[in-house]
């Protein structure tokens, strides 16, 4: 299975499109371009059960936040705050991420 090229990476704000976390916002924790998913900070929570280890003696409940698809997500513009696509710019010989609606580059 090979890296897909995601239009998000690790630290960006997002807002998230479908599922039951539906418009929440939240910041990427992780990134897995292996498995096209993302884990979004505050986001589709899920309770796991443990058993007790000796790193964890007490065992119980633990939340957690699960992975979800990047194409469930959408980028935040740092510099006009909306949801947006991204576009692909070239910065001295490099490309870059751009902001669809203000034009502003968000990757430095």
């Amino acid at each position: 299975m090979t890296a897909v090229k995601m239009h998000v990476k690790k630290g960006d704000k997002v807002l998230v499109l479908s599922g039951k976390d539906k418009g929440k916002e939240g910041k990427i924790i992780l990134a897995m371009p292996k498995k096209s998913k993302v884990v979004v900070e505050g986001v589709n929570k899920v309770k796991r059960h443990t058993k007790p280890t000796q790193t964890n003696p007490q065992g119980g409940i633990i939340v957690k936040e699960a992975p979800l698809a990047s194409a469930k997500v959408m980028l935040v513009c740092p510099h006009c705050q909306k949801p947006t696509r991204i576009k692909k710019v070239e910065v001295s010989g490099s490309y870059v991420r751009a902001c669809k609606k203000c034009g502003e580059v968000i990757d430095k």
